[in-house]
């Protein structure tokens, strides 16, 4: 699969947005997790810092949405997956190795953003005069990797759903929607029952499960059945976009 690899690598990052994608997920993650540790004060009680300074993800995760789109979107757009097809005839193999340099693309990025939240927002929290967090805590490091993974899995759900639908800009808008609407419904709901229900199987919310490091068993679910429930997304939407994908014609 070397030359599916070689390929995608070269179609996505000669794309003219990928440079400014990668750019804009570290940056946004780690500006807004910054803004809201530094409007977090000793009068809010105990936090779960380093959730605290990760939670710049819920935002960076928006760039990395588009990215992934893109990646197969605009083939689509253009008419060029009509030749990507022809000189690799295998679409399954065509679309793993696009999984897999988009995945990639999110890994890195991710690693950016997770590193660069939490040293700033330790340097944060000292010029408020908080207490901080280890970096080498068990519970920091889940969360950290946690992280990563989580970006990574949104980028595969999100390249699935691009397969499916074979335009960038309604696959963009239905990935959006389903990370960012779910968790408004879930605080516009007033059952506790249901409520606790959305927050479990609710991709973002349930992904998202993975960064807290206090008051764990107060979770719907634990961190990693919670990036678990968001794996199931991911890999249902590449299972249904690698089945459309090889069906129907391109």
């Amino acid at each position: 699969m070397r030359r599916e690899l070689h390929a995608e690598w070269t179609k996505l990052r000669t794309l003219s947005s990928t440079a400014w994608l990668l750019l804009a997920t570290p940056a946004l993650t780690v500006l807004v997790g910054a803004l809201v540790t530094a409007g977090t004060g000793v009068s809010d009680g105990p936090q779960d810092l380093p959730k605290l300074v990760l939670g710049g993800v819920q935002y960076g995760q928006a760039t990395m949405v588009v990215l992934a789109c893109l990646a197969v979107g605009a083939e689509y757009g253009t008419g060029t997956i009509g030749p990507t097809l022809v000189a690799m005839p295998g679409r399954l193999r065509v679309l793993a190795a696009k999984s897999l340099v988009v995945c990639g693309f999110a890994v890195v990025a991710g690693v950016v953003g997770v590193v660069g939240s939490l040293l700033i927002g330790r340097v944060v929290l000292a010029s408020d005069g908080l207490d901080s967090f280890a970096l080498a805590d068990g519970a920091t490091l889940r969360a950290a990797a946690g992280t990563v993974l989580y970006l990574g899995l949104v980028a595969l759900l999100s390249l699935g759903l691009a397969t499916a639908l074979r335009d960038s800009g309604a696959a963009i808008i239905t990935v959006l929607s389903v990370l960012y609407a779910v968790p408004i419904l879930t605080r516009l709901v007033s059952s506790e029952h249901w409520k606790r229900r959305l927050e479990k199987y609710a991709p973002m919310k349930a992904g998202l499960s993975v960064q807290a490091t206090k008051n764990l068993a107060e979770l719907p679910l634990s961190p990693w059945h919670g990036l678990g429930v968001l794996a199931l997304y991911a890999v249902g939407c590449l299972c249904l976009g690698a089945l459309l994908f090889r069906l129907r014609d391109a």
